[in-house]
């Protein structure tokens, strides 16, 4: 199977697509929606086991929403893009449970490695409520849903796999579905805490930087796990390899015409690129100066979306 080295499902989508000069792929459907200038939503159904192979993703649907200059978004744009995660997640949400269902939102990932602590910070501004209808039902709308949150830690400062832990947890509390918050890796610089993706076919954690864990899923656990994932890190041949299309860019537009520029910058050059970096230990995992503000930026969309949505 083509190494495609990201987790969104869009990315893979098109990457098949150029590599086999395609430009529909049986067994998998999409639709492209702009919200305004800054936000567009991207949806991918892969629906036979065609689409499965093709681009090596489960059946099933995944949503990308792109969010454009976030490092610098006010607070409307912030509402703006937690208003078009809330009804993507409403609608996964709908598809699997009641309204009334207990819902855990888990947050996975180091909340002291900064690209990989969006999932634990977001646990903390979830509102739950299990407690408070269990404990204090007279202080809270009779309407309202259970929701649960946990951030399990990882296996480096635990020693326990996620999949364990969460195993233990759902057999006791008994959710209906489980929110998987993670980080994921991209094949574009310009995604990084830039986008969200959400699927309902559950995540393998680690998978996208080589560092594969116990998936979490309906298979594992034994109820629907939606998984909100958002890339944070891009491995060195990524940003080389966009780098060279923007000076293969520039060279075009000042030669006007090259022969071999145009089919150099038609090619996805990622594996020539990696095969050059990977025997100097070179291909390292690389994520933005701006990090920490992308970070609690995404963070204030994905927690007042799930908020909103539950």
């Amino acid at each position: 199977m083509y190494n495609f080295r990201t987790d969104l499902a869009v990315e893979r989508t098109n990457l098949y697509r150029k590599a086999n000069k395609l430009e529909e792929i049986d067994g998998i459907e999409t639709e492209d929606q702009e919200i305004n200038e800054n936000i567009k939503v991207s949806r991918v159904k892969i629906t036979n086991e065609n689409g499965e192979q093709a681009i090596g993703k489960k059946k099933g649907v995944y949503v990308t929403i792109d969010l454009k200059d976030l490092k610098v978004a006010d607070e409307d744009e912030i509402q703006k893009a937690s208003d078009t995660l809330s009804n993507e997640l409403k609608t996964l949400i709908q598809n699997h449970v009641q309204s009334k269902d207990d819902i855990m939102v888990v947050g996975l990932g180091n909340i002291y490695v900064t690209p990989d602590s969006l999932g634990p910070k977001v646990i903390n501004e979830i509102d739950v409520t299990r407690h408070i209808i269990k404990y204090l039902p007279q202080y809270i709308d009779e309407n309202a849903r259970p929701v649960t949150a946990i951030s399990p830690g990882v296996l480096g400062t635990t020693g326990i796999e996620t999949y364990e832990i969460l195993k233990g947890i759902v057999d006791n509390v008994k959710p209906k579905l489980l929110i998987v918050i993670d980080a994921l890796a991209s094949r574009s610089i310009e995604r990084i805490s830039s986008t969200i993706q959400i699927s309902d076919t559950g995540i393998v954690p680690g998978a996208g930087v080589g560092n594969t864990r116990a998936e979490i899923s309906e298979k594992t656990l034994g109820i629907p796990v939606i998984a909100l994932g958002i890339p944070t890190v891009v491995e060195s041949a990524v940003l080389v390899n966009d780098c060279l299309d923007l000076l293969i860019e520039k060279m075009q537009n000042e030669a006007k015409s090259n022969v071999y520029l145009n089919q150099l910058k038609e090619q996805d050059n990622y594996e020539k690129i990696k095969d050059v970096l990977n025997p100097q230990n070179y291909n390292m995992i690389v994520t933005p100066k701006e990090i920490d503000d992308l970070i609690e930026n995404m963070k204030d969309v994905v927690a007042r979306g799930i908020n909103m949505s539950l």
